[in-house]
């Protein structure tokens, strides 16, 4: 094309008449002669040649020359073609050894490049071993651990570990310290039961590594060995077998120590495995280098946030870092104590009682250094249930040494309804503590109450002294209502003089130990109650019980019941908020439980009556006189329960809840006790109005009485008063 160019140029000046003699091709006229086109410059090479060539010009002309690893298109027919007539050579179809016998060829465009597997370098045309453990040595680094000797195989090296180390079977880890001992018992037998099992297997697989590496025949399964683990966790766990704060130790300590040592022998990056009472993530990253980047783990009830960098540590890499999230599914049952180290709660001058609202987790790291982490680790916990009030705290705390719960390096970052999260400096066993408050006593709840029980217990006094000498309604019935209002004024002067006096020297033990008896001895004589309705309607002739019987089961029943409970929970009596049964053992159940007890018999007897009572109204000839007392008997029975029972109902609420409204109610009903039954046993009892009349009558106008009077004696009115002394004998068989 630059030649044709020229010619043109030539022409051109010819026809302006400045035309020369011609010059043949490849040259080029000018007045001194003719002279070489260059069809090799820059402007001309490629378009005379093509691509992937070279241009050489000669004396007249020029020639092309494909470059190296291009080769001449011998269908091309016409070089000048754009397109070229070079085209490239794949030398590794063309030659399949041309990288060597282990060498892998990659063509390129005019070249090829050959590569190798790991562990080997391209050396002399073909693929040679790469000795990583001279190349480690050369460069002072230190491949297999301090105790750990490399040996060179052919594209790779392995670690062969002494006794006491292990590489867990995996060629290019370097040899980590075997803790053995941590999987001993010291004196052969474990506190917990079931602990034995697990100490003796990780033990056998801690001796096992140990051996096979000094051999080189390391050999585990860390999917089987973590399976076996929890299923042993879960036969302690579902037995119910830990008693105290040593038996929990032990177990969050045995199952710790043993997800380390099976951590790094899993197969997988990531493994799940969940039973019946445990939830476990565990992460594990192996290489040469530490690992970075994030670790999120998390499960139903907790998640855990934290880095590879915090896991993995500062000291001595030892090729692996693992991160794990254990989650108890009903631990926080056997745990819901040991707050003696929790300290600080306050709200307005009264401690809080705690109460864990959270699962237990377990949150560990490969990471020797976890008392003192240089970076918080986030953990997540979500509440089992919600809950909104005012009265409550929610507080992070973990498990530590001494076996009790402590808010040491742990802080809330933020709380609600649902999950509070937590940031600890250090790993242990975590949870999520409620802080309950007790209500507030107001001012007003305070005068409330004193005035309330003032009122009841004048109230019980009217009314034992009514039935102690009205002598008009003496009965086997009255014997009841004197006795239960007996042991009724007791328990309320108790509770009114002693039911705040926490402090050791005040009895506090004392004081709740004579509330649970007389409170029982109320409702034993409420019992009593109703077997003798019962009686009456049922049993017309001998319906009165001996009184032995009844001093037997009003105080005796009772007595028996706090010496038990005395023995079996000897702490539960009383605490730091008031002198009452504890809620968290279970003791309160040794007084509502028999409370429904009594209270479902006397339900049961009080349709009976009902029923009976309604069957003799309508029988043809009824004495109606007796069916109105007993009527009556059945109403102030029913109405007795049901204040009692509704007492005692708001009763459980104070001490779980804690709300003012419950603690108003409380009071109220309770002040209503000693009234209700003045009313209903003495000042509804026309009997019991007379003897009041008749005395007050005395008191104001005295009446002397003449020799006479006192000495003279009338058969008539003296046969009467026999006869009315023997009706008020026989009692309730005369109704």
């Amino acid at each position: 094309m630059g030649f044709q160019r020229k010619l043109f140029i030539l022409g051109l000046m010819c026809m302006l008449g400045n035309c020369f003699s011609a010059c043949p091709n490849g040259f080029y006229n000018e007045k001194s002669g003719c002279f070489d086109v260059n069809e090799c410059d820059d402007l001309n090479a490629e378009d005379n040649c093509g691509k992937n060539s070279n241009c050489f010009n000669t004396n007249g002309s020029f020639y092309c020359q494909c470059r190296d690893g291009f080769r001449n298109n011998k269908e091309a027919v016409n070089f000048t073609v754009l397109t070229g007539q070079c085209i490239d050579i794949n030398e590794c179809k063309e030659d399949d050894k041309i990288c060597g016998e282990t060498g892998k060829c990659v063509n390129y465009i005019g070249n090829y490049n050959c590569t190798c597997d790991s562990g080997y370098t391209y050396a002399e045309k073909n693929c040679i071993d790469i000795d990583e453990c001279k190349e480690a040595q050369r460069q002072q680094e230190n491949l297999c651990g301090e105790k750990g000797t490399c040996d060179n195989v052919n594209g790779s090296y392995w670690c062969k570990c002494p006794d006491g180390y292990t590489n867990y079977g995996i060629e290019k880890t370097p040899c980590s310290r075997l803790n053995c001992s941590s999987f001993y018992d010291g004196n052969g037998a474990t506190l917990l039961g079931g602990l034995a099992d697990i100490l003796s297997m990780m033990r056998n697989s801690c001796l096992a590594l140990s051996n096979s590496s000094a051999s080189g025949e390391a050999k585990s399964n860390g999917e089987a060995l973590l399976e076996k683990l929890f299923t042993a966790t879960e036969t302690i766990l579902s037995s119910e077998s830990l008693q105290n704060s040593e038996h929990v130790s032990e177990l969050l300590s045995t199952v710790e120590h043993s997800v380390m040592h099976i951590g790094p022998q899993l197969k997988n990056n990531y493994t799940k495995l969940e039973t019946s009472e445990t939830e476990a993530q565990i992460a594990v990253q192996r290489g040469k280098t530490r690992p970075t980047g994030p670790i999120h783990l998390t499960n139903e009830n907790a998640s855990v946030d934290t880095d590879w960098t915090t896991a993995s540590g500062t000291g001595t890499y030892s090729g692996f870092a693992l991160a794990a999230l254990l989650s108890y599914k009903k631990l926080e049952m056997s745990l819901n104590k040991s707050f003696e180290e929790l300290k600080g709660h306050e709200k307005n001058g009264v401690n809080a009682s705690f109460q864990i609202v959270s699962k237990v987790v377990s949150v560990m790291v490969s990471n020797p250094s976890t008392q003192n982490l240089s970076r918080a680790v986030k953990i997540t916990l979500k509440h089992l249930q919600t809950d909104e009030s005012r009265e409550r705290n929610y507080v992070c705390v973990y498990w530590n040494e001494r076996g009790a719960w402590s808010t040491d390096g742990c802080k809330q970052l933020d709380s609600n309804a649902s999950q509070t999260v937590c940031s600890c400096n250090h790993l242990s066993s975590f949870a999520v503590l409620m802080a309950l408050y007790p209500i507030e006593h107001t001012f007003g709840l305070v005068v409330l109450t004193k005035i309330g029980l003032i009122v009841s217990l004048l109230c019980l006094i009217a009314c034992i002294l009514t039935f102690k000498f009205c002598r008009s309604i003496q009965a086997t019935r009255t014997t009841i209502h004197l006795h239960l209002c007996i042991c009724l004024f007791m328990a309320d002067l108790i509770f009114l003089a002693g039911i705040s006096r926490t402090q050791p020297e005040g009895g506090c033990r004392f004081v709740a130990a004579m509330l649970h008896y007389f409170f029982l001895g109320v409702f034993a004589w409420m019992l009593l109650e109703g077997v003798q309705l019962y009686r009456m309607v049922v049993l017309v002739f001998n319906a009165n019980i001996r009184p032995l019987y009844l001093f037997i089961t009003g105080y005796g029943t009772p007595l028996v019941i706090v010496i038990i409970s005395g023995i079996i929970r000897p702490k539960g009596y009383g605490n730091d908020n008031y002198c009452w049964l504890s809620l968290n053992d279970g003791l309160i159940w040794s007084f509502f439980g028999p409370v429904c007890t009594i209270i479902f018999i006397n339900v049961f007897f009080f349709i009976i009556t009902v029923w009976k009572l309604a069957q003799k109204f309508n029988s043809l000839s009824p004495d109606l006189s007796k069916l109105h007392k007993i009527k009556a008997f059945t109403v102030t029975a029913v109405a007795q329960m049901c204040i009692l029972g509704l007492m005692w109902v708001f009763g459980a609420f104070l001490f779980e809840e804690g709300t003012t409204a419950v603690a108003y109610i409380f009071t109220i009903l309770n002040t209503l006790q000693g009234a209700l039954l003045f009313v209903m046993h003495c000042l509804l009892s026309k009997q019991v109005r007379d003897e009041y009349a008749q005395f007050f009558s005395c008191i104001c106008r005295p009446q002397k009485k003449s020799y006479s009077d006192l000495t003279s004696t009338n058969p008539s009115s003296s046969s009467q008063s026999q006869a009315s002394h023997s009706g008020q004998h026989t009692g309730e068989s005369q109704i």
